[in-house]
């Protein structure tokens, strides 16, 4: 029982293989850049071992490897079909996603770890990622003018996000402010509500920018790990990659390959390289400090949040609810005002965009409250 089970994973296995192959020498074919052909025939011949590997163990198994047809799988032909049609960038991010699950489906495998199958393949998606993100990898048209696009956006992040934080909590707690002065509550109780709004709000933010920046540094620290763990292991295969990854970005091949061999010389300085290199991490800064982004988001989003309730410190009543519905709309127009930074649109059109989406937003829930406050009364 086995054995059988065995000879079906080494038959799925090696059709894998044989798709990869068939992927790679393709790629190889259309493309008119004699060092990334050379790069895709490596990787085809990287593939055409692992495929001995798997009729070997797929004969000890008691399997015949015959029985794995020898051209690859519909889903490799319309890939390559594609990437004929439309140019190789098309398919190089499912060509990255398919790597990647690879290497996890052998990391469950004993015959593929120990042969350090899945080692490669994180590297070859590593490769890919090199070419996607170079112009010589292949992309043209809209895809280059994506790639483009997110090195331009990529300098605005800290200004969106401050801008966005602040947005979060302005529109939130104008919409809670009305809601509860809808339901004609007293001031005190509106201000408390809109404090209470602010705090549970920005310690929300806090707490899940928090999270998300500690989970990626952990993530960045594992993914160090495994490669410090890679490199020990097979520090031929990891100055391969880097080798592969210098000619795809089009070093030459003999400059590549001595650039790769000088910096896996030094285990300290390779691990360095292999992090930034392959990774895109920085291991001084693993992502950033998740308390700096916690507390970052916190402020951000109450100063957003206080606008709507700043009113209800000394006035109450209708005059209150003016006041907070004109430092709200200020507030939000200079929030979409800011944003036409990043996307160069005009800033009286953002400005006003965003008034009318927060006002609707506060209308909305002013009403509600209204009909729930006379329900209850």
């Amino acid at each position: 029982m086995g054995n059988e089970a065995d000879a079906r994973r080494f038959r799925a296995n090696l059709q894998g293989e044989i798709d990869s192959i068939a992927t790679y020498e393709a790629l190889a074919a259309m493309t008119a850049q004699p060092e990334l052909a050379e790069v895709y025939q490596r990787l085809a011949a990287e593939e055409r071992r692992h495929a001995d590997l798997w009729r070997t163990k797929l004969r000890e198994a008691g399997g015949d490897p015959a029985s794995v047809p020898g051209h690859p799988g519909w889903r490799t032909r319309v890939l390559i079909w594609l990437a004929r049609r439309f140019g190789p960038g098309l398919i190089l991010p499912t060509l990255m996603e398919q790597e990647e699950a690879d290497s996890g489906v052998y990391d469950n495998q004993p015959e593929a770890t120990a042969a350090g199958l899945p080692a490669v393949e994180r590297s070859h998606a590593r490769v890919f990622a090199a070419i996607a993100e170079s112009p010589r990898g292949g992309l043209e048209g809209s895809a280059v003018a994506k790639l483009e696009g997110r090195r331009h956006r990529a300098g605005g992040n800290a200004l969106r996000a401050a801008v966005l934080g602040a947005n979060d909590g302005l529109v939130s707690n104008a919409s809670l402010v009305m809601g509860v002065a809808g339901a004609k509550l007293a001031a005190t109780s509106i201000l408390l509500t809109g404090l209470s709004g602010l705090l549970a709000g920005s310690l929300s933010m806090a707490l899940g920018e928090w999270l998300s920046v500690q989970s990626a540094r952990e993530l960045n620290r594992k993914q160090i790990g495994l490669e410090a763990e890679e490199l020990a292991a097979f520090p031929e295969e990891e100055a391969t990659e880097l080798e592969l990854i210098y000619r795809a970005k089009g070093v030459p091949a003999g400059e590549a390959k001595a650039m790769a061999a000088r910096i896996i010389s030094d285990r300290a300085a390779a691990l360095d390289t292999l992090a930034r290199e392959e990774l895109g991490i920085d291991p001084e800064e693993l992502g950033g400090s998740a308390w700096e982004a916690a507390i970052t988001s916190f402020v951000l989003f109450s100063v957003g949040a206080i606008f709507p309730v700043a009113p209800y410190f000394a006035l109450s009543g209708w005059t209150a609810v003016g006041v907070s519905i004109a430092l709200s709309v200020i507030a939000l127009f200079v929030l979409g005002a800011l944003i036409t930074v990043m996307t160069g649109r005009n800033a009286w059109f953002s400005g006003s965009r965003q008034v009318v989406i927060g006002i609707a937003a506060a209308a909305i829930t002013f009403v509600v409250g209204k009909l729930i406050g006379s329900a209850i009364g």
